[in-house]
């Protein structure tokens, strides 16, 4: 059984609402999976996990959320060289240049990335969810 983390930031609950489905998804395909708030997730922890789902909206001018996530993100990101990494989040404005360029941050720092990274404008509807739900499970069936 895979052990897998799913960490996110999330201002107005989308990205986290996305992160939950990720996380039924992930279960459903028979991970050990724990969800956590990127506030209660150490990097010195992530060697007991198989494979990471990083989810944060686009913020600013399309950047991931500055005051916590990108701090987090910046050692983690040293620390997913040749692990399993999905990427999602959630944005209001712009057309997820954000996402594009997480995408090759993670790619750069020798992740084995999974997708392209799934996005969502605004509140997930009833798909996006289960666009979410997807992800999770797919990204675990590719373990």
């Amino acid at each position: 059984m895979s052990k897998i983390a799913v960490i996110y930031w999330s201002g107005t609950g989308n990205t986290a609402a996305m992160a939950e489905a990720v996380l039924e998804g992930a279960k459903e395909a028979g991970a050990d999976a724990a969800l956590f708030e990127v506030e209660s997730f150490h990097v010195e922890d992530m060697p007991g996990y198989d494979g990471f789902l990083f989810g944060c909206p686009a913020m600013g001018d399309e950047v991931l959320e500055e005051g916590t996530f990108e701090p987090f993100f910046a050692e983690a990101e040293k620390r997913v060289k040749d692990v399993p990494v999905a990427l999602f989040g959630s944005y209001g404005w712009g057309g997820g240049a954000w996402m594009t360029a997480w995408v090759e941050r993670t790619k750069t720092a020798g992740a084995k990335l999974f997708g392209d990274g799934l996005i969502i404008e605004n509140t997930p509807t009833e798909d996006g969810l289960a666009d979410c739900k997807k992800l999770g499970t797919d990204f675990v069936k590719s373990l």
